[in-house]
């Protein structure tokens, strides 16, 4: 049978939602390694709206799961009715929203909050010992909830190719352990059960990307 596979989203769109090359990416690679896709967004609004062509907010209101359906063709479920039981692993793709609609990690960093129905799904997932795949920043929310968790946003020290590296630093101050990793590299904490990849937190091509989030896909559906 094929792997059933949630995937989370948090809006549409780098700046305030989820972005949207790394959310086609794992929905194209979970196509290609025969796994069914099943995707979930919260349905609460949106931090706020940013005008993607400006960069600028604007003084629109959004509902994150309206938008995560766009992403989805429409084919998308509250995330309040999620079930681990009849799911094999859990992707979140990374954006802005997931500092934003999923956390309050773009305004609090490490002394953040993860919304509560984010924090149960990553929670149950863990605890049945199903495996998650994050990429970009999600993996900040397991270095959050998971004291001692091992990921990778890439690297620890910020120049051009690595604008986001402090980002690895407050991880490491939550007490995970942050594992420098090229973007078409993935880093298993077998332990925890946790695959995660860089993808847009470094400055490379797309197909780079794309290939490293591959990776992921296929590294966590080997584990479920």
């Amino acid at each position: 049978m094929a792997k059933r596979v949630a995937v989370v989203l948090a809006g549409c769109g780098v700046f305030d939602g989820s972005e949207v090359h790394e959310a086609s990416a794992v929905l194209v690679h979970l196509s290609r390694e025969g796994a069914q896709a099943e995707v979930y967004a919260p349905n609460i609004p949106q931090m706020h709206v940013v005008d993607h062509a400006k960069g600028q907010p604007t003084p629109e209101q959004r509902n994150v799961l309206v938008e995560s359906a766009r992403i989805a063709r429409g084919n998308i479920k509250d995330l309040a009715t999620l079930d681990v039981k009849g799911l094999d692993a859990l992707i979140i793709p990374g954006g802005f929203g997931v500092a934003k609609n999923l956390s309050t990690w773009a305004t609090q960093g490490k002394n953040c909050s993860i919304s509560k129905e984010v924090e149960d799904v990553l929670r149950a997932f863990h605890a049945a010992h199903k495996p998650i795949g994050l990429c970009c920043i999600s993996p900040v929310l397991a270095a959050k909830i998971f004291p001692g968790c091992e990921v990778t946003v890439g690297h620890d020290t910020e120049c051009e190719q690595w604008p986001y590296a402090k980002t690895a630093e407050a991880m490491k101050e939550l007490g995970c352990r942050h594992v420098n990793c090229q973007v078409t590299e993935v880093h298993v904490d077998a332990r925890n059960r946790l695959v995660t990849t860089s993808a847009f937190m470094c400055n490379a091509p797309i197909h780079d990307i794309h290939d490293g989030i591959g990776k992921m896909v296929r590294e966590v559906l080997q584990l479920a």
